[in-house]
Formats: structure tokens, C-alpha cells, sequence
């Protein structure tokens, strides 16, 4: 029960949706599948209720049996996805003895209407995230056209929480279903078990590039079918030589995943050669735990001795869709060395698994890479002698999974794909609006957004040819490419941006930086440290006057706000509203005086949380009709849609560049933002608690944020031909922050 059946529907919806709710709605698609029910009932305790979702268009309804084989049956829970909703990825959870993964439901203006429902796998989550997502647009696109059709008869949104309101029947005319995940007796498997008849997606495409550091790798050795590379770059980005093992296996992104993660030591032992016993020794949260292992020397002969080691595993699923692992040597109470027992230290390492482009096979492929961190004088001494020692090491063992998972699946070629248990073919017009329900996202981007300095021009994580390329289009897949052709493409001129987002008949006038000031000071050069400076757009990739014709990139311009303070602030309880704060610059005489200023306040959640306040300056009045100035007194719906971030970490710890990645963010998608409209100022609140996977990103960057140089750029995403080639709004290098340098917020 796992077939992808395109769903189209022309006719109205379900009795009780609401009159006129097939009127212009053209051809929806449904979406089903079982899942847990999470929450607690009125006496307190924990409930979890298997139940079967249905979502069509935007509606949703909850039932306790599958409506297609009891037709007529009500639902017992029913409702109208709004433009409000958010979706929270809570990661992996111990539930009946098994490990699923929780969704976290909630209205951002109505904590009220909120909940929790849970999938057997990773992938499952996915695909349920991406269908409440397309709901979501489809919800914001109706707000902005002023349509108010998408309601129930009773008029309340879907809310999973409280008293169950006795709905009326919503399963007359289920025909054809996306079908997302597989019937309950595959929800109540053990956690060890992977998932047969794994469903291809087509809603996103991974990165096939390589360019997120600065660094040059070299293919050095072979290893069991896989490549072996090397970084000889001279670049002080670790604690060490870093190695790693690329190889394309024929599986999906989820189902390595689901591998990767599991503790099943009988299917470990099938691909691992080093960490086949483990055991969770505490659960952080969803996306971060902590395992213990130990390794039987009678499995490798020149081990003298029974080793055990304990690692953390963090993890979290991009907007692409591709999955990052990080693994690191830790110390627990919970597991102290242990009588006859040699303790270790794996070496850090990451796992980055990316869906390969392969449209003509029938199977899905996935790039799996494996980076580690070895010490610069053991591989020294092992380069020298490779055979004789590497062999027998435990980063030769690590490096070696890689080449185990590609031969796992192809010894068990039935978990990569089996064809659908039904015959439905979706229809041209069908397909298509699979394929096209998510183009307002960033997943479709085959580079960076952010340009590393690689001189490598190796593609090495594709096995197809490199070819230059074409004049008048850029489409990379590999940020040194990027560098290469800055001269096929370069940056709209400042001043023909400027005069389509100012006022051209009012004179600019002149920001004087000294009559603004932040807690953060401004950097006096490149060696200073826990200060702020404003570098030029060149370090980013930004969409081109063609993008929506040839998906071409260019290299950023100079921003169009001025950086004028940036502020470093530390409280018991989150911050907003900065601007209205009477001792804010924005309040100051000079901060009055200025035609608009926008204001980003990132909430980083920790203890205490901290605010991190970005001012930006303009120098003439903003026009009402640009694209920047519809984004200013325009609807959230539309500001969602379009307010992005690009990262790039210049300098720092190697993993968290890797976590951190180059990839643009739509913030208003991926966690909730408040916006302030007043007087000559906007600001935008940015609440990165919101999201589990924002917060777990952050807790790794906060805990090297001293030795971290990072740039951030600012933008209003370009979506229509008028209003590309996109701009740069604001950019930021904040150079080695210290926590102990944020003041007080009072």
C-alpha cells in the first residue's frame, strides 16, 4: 500500500467542505497514509491512536479506518489548513518499542489549535511535511487573491489538541490517493526493520556538488570500489587532515538514512565493519543522542584488546531533502570505562547523503560522502606505509561503511524500489502538478549560494564527465565553476537596482556610521575579533535576469541597505520589538531622520537566550510598487514567501561549515517570523527556537561561535520576470562573537 497514485479532483469536495469549494479550484491532490496520533486526554495521560490522514487540497480529516475499504465512514477530527500553519520536525521518538518521527502541528498566531502525529520513517515524514506545505500555499495563495472559499461549514482550522467537535462525512469521493507510507502493521515494526517498497519522490532535487568549504580535495587511494580523497589545501579548518570517501549507492535518501541510524546489530553487521553493538545511551532530543559500542577483537585479528567508545549522532534533513550526520567523540556519566575494555575515540566524521539526479533508471540513487578527522602525524606515518597499517585502523574502518552500504543493497536490491501494488498512471497535466507544487522553494538550485574558494575543478562526487560551461548560462555543479565563469556573468548595476527600488526624484542622504551605535562594535580590520562589518555581495550567488528560463545564477552586487549597527543582546525570556524600545537607535533623532530602516532580530534560543539585531539604513525613501516596498507593507503570507537567508562560514571548525552548509533559506518557511511594521522602520522578529532542527544547528555554532567568521546575507527572493535579476539587501560579517560580550536587554 505504498504506490504513488497521482490524484487529480475536478469536482467539489466532500460534503460538509463548504459551498462553492470546487469552484476555480482546477485539479487537486490528495494525500493519505497512516499515522500515529500523539497527545495527551483530560485526565493526563499519553495517548498514542493509530489513525489513517487524508489531505485534500486544504482540507484535512482524521479517520480511525482506511475510507476507501469502509466507505461512509466519518472522520473524527476535520479542519482547514491555514496560511498560519507550521510545521515543527521533532526528530526520532521511542513510542511502543519502536522509533518513529514526530511532526509538531500549530497555528504561529494560536497556540490553541496545535499537535503532534508520527510516521514510521523518516521519508515518510518528508513527504507528510511537503504535502502540508503545498496545503500551506495553497492556503496563502487563496488569502492574497482575496478568496474566502477555503472554509468549513463550522469555519475552524485543523486543530489535533482538546475536545473532539462531532464532525460530519468527508469520505464521499476518495478516488485516487498519493499514498504516503505503507498500511499499520509497518507502523507498529521494530525500529531496526527497513522499509520495502521505498516511494521515489519527485518533489526535490539534491545537490550534486561539493564546494561547501574552502578546501582541495585530491582522489588519493581506492577503496573497495569507492574514492578515497584527501585535503591538501593549507587552509586551518580543523584539528587535523581531513579525509573522505564518496560512492553512489542504489537506495533513496531515506533508506540510508534509516540504516545509518539503526542499532539493529544483525543488519550492522551486514555493512559494518567496525560499530556493529550499539546502544543509545541517552536522547537529547529528536536529532541529537548519544550511543556506546564496543568492537569484538576476534572479528579483527590485530586487535589485542576488547575497544568500546562513545560517540554523539546529530542529525537534520535540509531543504533539499539530503540528510547530514554528525558524529563526535563524547564523554557520558552514563557510561564510564568499563572493566576490560580499552576506551577510544572515534574520529569525527559526518555523513552526507544527496539524491542523485536518475530519472533513467527505475532505480533511485543517492551520493553517499563519509568526511573524517584524522591527526596530521598518524596519517603521516600511515600515507607512508598505506597497506600496512592504514589497513588495520579504525579511520580505514570508518572510511570502508561507505562501500558496505552500496553492497548491503545490492545484496538486497528489494529495499531500494519495488513497483506500485496498483496500476494508476498519473496523467501529463497530473504529473505536472506533482512536479511543479513546490517550485517556491530553493530545492531545485544545482549550486551553492554562497561561493567557496575550491580550486579543485574536480566534480568528485559525480561519476559523469565535466563539461565547461555554456556562454550566457551558469548552471554548476560545482561552486569552482562558479569562480571560474564570474566573467560569463556578473551582477545587476547597483545603480539601475537602486533606481527601481528608491525614489529617483528624492536626493539621497548621507549615513554617517557614527552617529549609530550597537553593543556589537565595528571591525578596525580582519584580525579584530567579537565585531561586525558589512562585506560586498561577491561572496554569494543570486538569481539572474534569465532565472526563470535557464535557472541561471550571479555573482552578489553591493547590498542596497547600508549596515549602520548591529546589537549583541542576552535575556532570561525571548526578545521582540526591539524598534519600539525607547534607548533602540531606531528611536534616536538620527534613527528618526532616516527615510526607512530595516531591522533583523535573529532569537537564538539558548540559556539565556540571546538576540542578535541587524540594522540597515536606507538613503532614500523606498517606492511603494518595488518589490522591496511590497515586501515592507505587504501581507506576512507574502513576506514569508519571499524573505531569505544565505549563509557562509569563512572561517571555522570544519563540521560546522559542513552543518551550517551554503544554501539559500526561505526563513518564513523553515522557522516563524513576526513582523513590526511602524513609522519609517520594519522589523522582522526571526524565532529560531521555532524549529528543532534551527535549534540544533545553532547549539553546534554557539559552541564554537568564538573561533567561527561568518557572512550572512539578506534578501526579498525574486519570483516573477519584472522582478529579477534578484539583489542583495543587506549583508553581515559577524568576526569570532563573544557569548560573554551580549548586555543585558532592558
Amino acid at each position: 500500500m505504498n504506490a504513488l497514485e497521482s490524484s487529480s479532483s475536478d469536482h467539489d469536495p466532500p460534503a460538509g467542505a463548504g459551498a462553492g469549494g470546487g469552484s476555480g479550484r482546477g485539479r487537486e491532490l490528495v494525500y493519505s497514509g497512516w499515522v500515529y496520533h500523539l497527545g495527551v486526554n483530560s485526565i493526563g495521560y499519553e495517548y498514542c491512536h493509530l489513525r489513517f490522514l487524508v489531505l485534500r487540497g486544504d482540507y484535512v480529516a482524521m479517520y480511525k479506518r482506511d475510507p476507501h475499504d469502509h466507505p461512509g465512514i466519518n472522520p473524527i477530527r476535520k479542519g482547514v489548513i491555514s496560511h498560519n500553519l507550521m510545521v515543527e520536525e521533532l526528530g526520532r521518538r521511542k513510542v511502543n518499542d519502536g522509533d518513529v518521527y514526530v511532526l509538531r502541528l500549530y497555528n504561529r498566531l494560536d497556540e490553541t489549535k496545535k499537535g503532534e502525529i508520527a510516521c514510521a520513517s523518516a521519508g515518510e515524514a518528508r513527504k507528510w511535511i511537503e504535502a502540508f506545505d503545498q496545503a500551506k500555499q495553497q492556503a496563502e495563495s487563496d488569502l492574497l487573491r482575496g478568496n474566502s472559499r477555503h472554509r468549513l461549514n463550522t469555519e475552524t482550522e485543523l486543530n489535533l489538541e482538546g475536545h473532539r467537535p462531532r464532525v460530519r462525512r468527508y469520505a464521499h469521493g476518495l478516488r485516487k490517493l498519493i499514498r504516503i507510507g505503507k498500511g499499520p502493521e509497518m507502523l507498529l515494526r521494530k525500529s531496526s526493520e527497513v522499509r520495502r517498497n521505498m516511494q521515489r519522490s519527485t518533489n526535490y532535487e539534491g545537490d550534486v556538488g561539493d564546494a561547501i568549504e574552502a578546501h582541495e580535495w585530491r582522489c588519493i587511494h581506492t577503496l573497495h570500489g569507492n574514492r578515497v580523497f584527501e585535503d591538501v589545501s593549507n587552509t586551518k579548518a580543523g584539528k587535523g587532515i581531513l579525509l573522505k570517501t564518496v560512492g553512489v549507492i542504489d537506495a533513496d535518501v531515506d533508506t540510508i538514512f534509516d540504516l545509518v541510524l539503526s542499532l539493529d546489530k544483525h543488519m550492522r553487521y551486514e555493512w559494518d565493519t567496525l560499530t556493529g553493538d550499539l546502544e543509545v545511551v541517552d536522547s537529547v532530543d529528536g536529532h541529537y543522542d548519544v550511543v556506546y559500542g564496543t568492537f569484538d577483537p576476534k572479528r579483527k585479528h590485530w586487535w589485542h584488546s576488547k575497544k568500546d567508545f562513545v560517540f554523539s549522532r546529530q542529525w537534520f534533513r535540509g531543504q533539499d531533502g539530503a540528510y547530514t550526520i554528525l558524529q563526535l567523540p563524547v564523554v557520558h556519566k552514563k557510561q564510564p570505562p568499563r572493566s576490560g575494555y580499552q576506551r577510544i575515540k572515534i574520529n569525527p566524521s559526518i555523513w552526507e547523503i544527496r539524491r542523485l539526479n536518475s530519472s533513467l533508471s527505475p532505480i533511485e540513487k543517492s551520493l553517499v560522502t563519509q568526511i573524517l578527522e584524522i591527526q596530521c602525524s598518524s596519517w603521516d606515518k600511515w600515507k607512508r606505509h598505506y597497506n600496512a597499517d592504514f589497513g588495520r585502523s579504525i579511520p580505514n574502518a570508518l572510511l570502508c561503511q561507505v562501500a558496505g552500504l552500496r553492497e548491503f543493497f545490492r545484496a538486497n536490491p528489494s529495499l531500494t524500489f519495488d513497483a506500485p501494488s496498483t496500476s494508476a498512471s498519473p496523467s501529463s497535466s497530473d504529473a505536472a502538478n506533482v512536479h511543479t507544487g513546490f517550485e517556491d522553494s530553493e530545492v531545485h538550485d544545482e549550486f551553492y549560494d554562497a561561493i567557496a574558494n575550491d580550486n579543485s575543478l574536480e566534480d568528485e562526487d559525480s561519476d559523469d564527465d565535466i563539461e565547461p560551461p555554456k556562454a550566457g548560462k551558469v548552471r554548476l555543479k560545482n561552486v569552482s565553476w562558479a569562480i571560474a565563469s564570474l566573467a560569463l556573468k556578473r551582477s545587476p548595476a547597483s545603480a539601475s537596482v537602486e533606481n527601481a527600488e528608491f525614489e529617483a526624484n528624492v536626493p539621497p542622504i548621507s549615513i554617517n556610521l557614527r552617529q549609530f551605535h550597537g553593543s556589537l562594535h565595528l571591525g578596525k580590520g580582519e584580525t579584530d575579533s567579537n565585531c561586525w562589518s558589512s562585506p560586498s555581495g561577491q561572496g554569494f550567488m543570486i538569481r539572474g535576469k534569465n532565472y526563470l528560463k535557464d535557472s541561471s545564477k550571479v555573482v552578489g552586487g553591493d547590498p542596497l541597505l547600508k549596515l549602520i549597527a548591529v546589537d549583541w543582546f542576552k535575556a532570561e525570556n525571548s526578545i521582540e520589538k526591539v524598534a519600539l524600545h525607547p534607548n533602540c537607535l531606531v528611536q534616536s533623532e538620527a534613527g528618526r531622520k532616516l527615510p526607512f530602516i530595516l531591522v533583523i532580530n535573529l532569537e537564538i534560543p539558548a540559556k539565556p537566550n540571546y538576540s542578535l539585531v541587524l540594522y540597515y539604513g536606507a538613503e532614500r525613501p523606498i517606492k511603494k510598487e518595488s518589490l522591496l516596498g511590497r515586501f515592507i507593507d505587504g501581507a506576512d503570507v507574502f513576506r514569508d514567501a519571499r524573505f531569505k537567508l544565505i549563509p557562509s562560514i569563512i572561517e571555522g571548525y570544519w563540521m560546522v561549515k559542513r552543518a551550517v552548509g551554503t544554501k539559500a533559506c526561505l526563513l518564513g518557511r523553515a522557522v516563524t517570523c513576526r513582523y513590526l511594521r511602524q513609522d519609517n522602520f520594519l522589523e522582522i522578529d526571526v524565532d529560531i527556537g521555532s524549529s528543532s532542527v534551527a535549534r540544533s544547528i545553532m547549539g553546534l555554532v554557539l559552541g564554537y561561535i568564538t573561533s567561527i567568521v561568518v557572512d550572512l546575507a539578506i534578501l526579498v527572493e525574486a519570483k516573477e520576470e519584472d522582478e529579477l535579476p534578484e539583489y542583495i539587501l543587506g549583508t553581515v560579517r559577524l568576526n569570532r562573537v563573544r557569548l560573554d560580550a551580549a548586555v543585558p536587554f532592558s
